[in-house]
Order: structure tokens, then sequence, then C-alpha cells
């Protein structure tokens, strides 16, 4: 048994470092990479992808796993975990054949670059013919995995483990039904009606230097980070000590570069927090879902970031940086501006009230493209007609519109739901923090936010994969995904905001 322990360990440990190296081809495509190395860089990244695959589903491991799954009573709880969750990965990914994993990263890989140029030329049509083909890998994917229910249960499993369409129509259409009612109104009062612009340029140089201070106030050393730009922000990790954070600057727009550095922050501070010293280099030693790593980022950048408590201690920062063009603002106007609902068609310049809405749009498009109802050449049509349903407004073109994410282009079906999974998780952690720390607003003010990276260490990071991402969520908070903890939430801010 102890050479079994050892096998798996060591192939863990190489799979860990693959992982990583892929990691870092793909930041370095979506940041420094000259545009003619795309194809190159696609060989390189299915070569390495089809050898992870290789690696997690050759048959040696499987029987070392399967031998140590029939002594598992013979394990410590440490081994127990790490056999329980390796064993439901390895067979899940001896589901797919190697050609077919090999097949979908260089089809993906060429087509985040012609998405790229789709969206810069707004020409959606580009585009179309690589969304048919990774529309057809998706679905043979889905029938590879067979999970029950819906197929779409099979692609949401790679990203949220134990969720299914089921729980989530039912959770999408209430969040929807509440959404657009509090959004209706708060058009109809007098606040809305008179918000205000922020006019001016932002030197871009400024903009830096608030976001380097902004990671300094969270804890991530540039000893364990980068910070870069990218044109969609994201952040990756390389290794437990190399996580790399991006972000975009507007010179028109200081809080876009702002608030997306915060939110991949939160991203940055769990995997940095992840529990290497006890499972480093096991498949335990990761995030339990893409939905518990977004109420990570979602937790930073709306609910503390535009909480009042933060701008008390963070408004005179902007303030000294551009005092020309704030000198007629006050803190209470700011609070107001950086909370203001202002519909986009833009999902990542959403604000906190609206952004559930862009998530419902895609999964309810995604539902469709997987089980055949929405044919791939016309999504401009159909997108437009939920954002108006939805949102009342209309991308002026596909740019704006349906060519605005990367995700498709990436193959990530599946993904878009666990970004509004993560609202209402981290709904669900503060309301839990509050009653635990109910002086949290206090250490806010004084710039101090180390006491909430503890609580969210203890509660959140050091379980890594222990345990799916809703059972973490029941441990801390008592429940599981409740979205009606994160719509009184959005209540009590809103209408009280816009006085209504």
């Amino acid at each position: 048994m102890d050479s079994s322990l050892e096998f798996i360990r060591r192939i863990q440990r190489e799979i860990f470092s693959l992982n990583g190296t892929v990691a870092l081809l793909d930041w370095d495509q979506k940041t420094y990479m000259p545009t003619w190395g795309a194809r190159e860089r696609a060989d390189q990244i299915s070569l390495i992808s089809r050898l992870i695959h290789e690696k997690t589903t050759c048959e040696k491991l499987f029987r070392h796993v399967e031998k140590l799954w029939g002594r598992l009573e013979e394990l410590d709880n440490r081994e127990q975990v790490i056999v329980k969750r390796l064993r439901r990965d390895v067979e899940k990914a001896r589901k797919i054949p190697s050609d077919f994993v090999e097949r979908l990263s260089k089809t993906v890989s060429i087509a985040f670059t012609v998405w790229e140029k789709a969206k810069r030329k707004n020409d959606f049509n580009r585009f179309v013919p690589h969304l048919e083909r990774i529309i057809e890998l998706e679905k043979e994917y889905s029938e590879l995995i067979d999970l029950p229910g819906h197929p779409y249960n099979s692609l949401l499993d790679d990203y949220e483990e134990g969720m299914s369409v089921e729980k989530l129509k039912k959770a999408f259409s209430y969040l929807r039904s509440e959404i657009v009612d509090i959004l209706a109104r708060i058009r109809s009062s007098d606040v809305f009606r008179k918000q205000y612009i922020l006019n001016g340029r932002f030197d871009v140089e400024r903009q830096k230097k608030i976001c380097e201070f902004l990671l300094h106030k969270m804890g991530i050393s540039r000893k364990v980070s980068r910070l870069d730009v990218s044109t969609h922000p994201f952040t990756t990790s390389i290794g437990y000590n190399d996580v790399r954070i991006t972000t975009n600057y507007k010179s028109s727009q200081p809080l876009f570069s702002f608030f997306s550095t915060m939110h991949e922050a939160g991203h940055a501070l769990y995997e940095l927090g992840l529990p290497k010293k006890e499972y480093g280099y096991t498949v335990v030693c990761d995030a339990a879902s893409l939905g518990l790593h977004e109420s990570q980022s979602r937790f930073w950048e709306n609910i503390i970031a535009r909480g009042k408590h933060f701008w008390k201690y963070f408004y005179p920062v902007f303030l000294k940086t551009f005092p020309w063009q704030l000198k007629k603002w006050d803190l209470q106007t700011w609070y107001l501006y950086v909370n203001q609902v202002r519909p986009s068609c833009i999902r990542i310049e959403a604000d906190e009230l609206t952004y559930p809405l862009h998530i419902i749009l895609r999964f309810e498009i995604e539902l469709g493209l997987i089980d055949g109802k929405i044919e791939a050449r016309d999504l401009p049509c159909i997108w437009n007609e939920k954002m108006m349903d939805m949102l009342g407004i209309e991308p002026k073109n596909d740019a704006e519109g349906v060519l605005q994410d990367m995700h498709w282009s990436t193959g990530d079906f599946g993904y878009f739901p666990t970004y509004a999974i993560g609202n209402v998780y981290a709904s669900q952690l503060f309301h839990q923090l509050l009653k635990e720390k109910p002086d949290v607003g206090n250490e806010i003010e004084q710039g101090n936010l180390q006491g909430i990276v503890k609580w969210l260490r203890e509660h959140v990071y050091r379980y890594g994969r222990m345990m799916t991402a809703e059972e973490i969520i029941r441990r801390t908070c008592g429940e599981g995904l409740n979205a009606k903890v994160f719509v009184d939430y959005l209540k009590d801010k809103y209408l009280a905001l816009y006085e209504v």
C-alpha cells in the first residue's frame, strides 16, 4: 500500500507541474504573446493537455487508486480525502479519450485568436464556424460524461460539482423576477433620473499606483504575484507562490481598473490561501468550485469595495490621487456614484444589481445551444432580444453584444452560471461574517482588511476540495445555496440608496 501512496503522490505532483505549464502558456497568450504565435501555441497547449489527460487516465494510476480505495479504512484521514477526490477525478477523466482532449484543446486555442479578431472587427460571422465546432465538441463531451438529467449537467459539473440545471433554473428564475422588479422600481425614482456622471481623464500611471496600493492593503505581495494588462481581466495560478493578476485601464473610467483589480485579487487570495501545507501537490489543494472562487472575487469587489465603510478609508486616497477631477465630490456623492445602477450592455462593466441578469441570459442561451433549440448563427438576434427583455437596452453592435466575452471561444460551456452562484455565496458569507464579527465595519474604515482575509482563510480557503462548494457554504453559513439571502442584501442596499 505504501508503494501505491507513493505512486499517486508522484503522479499528482507531475500533473500539478504540467497544469502550471499550461497556465503559464495561456497567461502569456493573453498578455504578451505575438499574435502570429497562436497556431504554435495551440500545438504546445494541446500537447501538454494530452499528456495531462494520459497521466490522469493511465491504467497504472487507476489500479493503484482502486487498490487504495479497497483498503480505505486503513488510511489516515488526510490520505482518505485524497484518494476519494482522486478516484472521482480519475473515473471521470477515463470517460474522455485522449484524442478528444487534443481536438478540443487545439480547436479552442485557435478559436480564441479568431474571437479576438472577430470582436475587434465587429464580425460575428467570422467566429461562427469555430463556435459551431466548439458546440459540437461540447455536446460530444456531454455524451461521454453522461450525468443524469439535462445534458448541460455534464458540462456544469466541471465547474460546479453537484449543481444541476433543475436547481439553477429555480434559483435563477427567482433572481430574474426579483431583480427585474427592483430595477423597475429604481428606474422610476428621482435619484435614478439625477445620477452623476464622472467626467475627465484619469492618468493610467496613477491608476496603476492605486491598484498596486490596493493589492498591498489586501496583503498580496509582489513576491508571489504580478499585475499585468489583458483584454479581459483574469487571474491564473502558475504555482502555489506564483499568482498572475491582470486588469485593464481606461483613462475615462478609473473605477474599471480598480474594481477589476479588486475582483481578481479576491481570486488570488483564494489561490494563495489553499491548504498547500497539508495537501500540497494533490487534487485536494484546489478550489472547491468556480462558483466558490467567484464568491471570493464578488465578495471583495462588490460587498466590501462598494460599501460605505470601505470608502471612508479609500476615498481620500482617490481624492489625493486625482484632486482636480474629484474636487467637487464629497464622500456621500462618491458612495452613490460607485453604487449607481446603470444598465449596461457589457457584462464586466455591469453594476452589482443587474450583473446577475447578464449571467442568466448566457445560461439560457447555453441551454438552448446544447439541446439544439438555438443555432449559433442566430445568436446576435436572440442575444439582443434577451437584453431588451431583461435590461431594457440593446447592444449597438455584436462587439458589445454576443462577442463581448471570451468564454465560448475557450470552450467554457457551463462556466457562466458560476458567476451568479458566486454572487449568492458571497452574500451568504458576508451575512455570516457580520454575525461573527459585528465590528468588521470599523476595521475596514481603518484600512484594515486582514481580519476579513483571516476569516475567509478559516471558513473557505483552508478546505480546498475536501468537500463540495455547497457543503463548505453549508458548514460555514448553516445552509446551502440560498438566492433569497442575496436578494435581501440587494433590496436592503439599493432600495435605500434610491429612496424607493
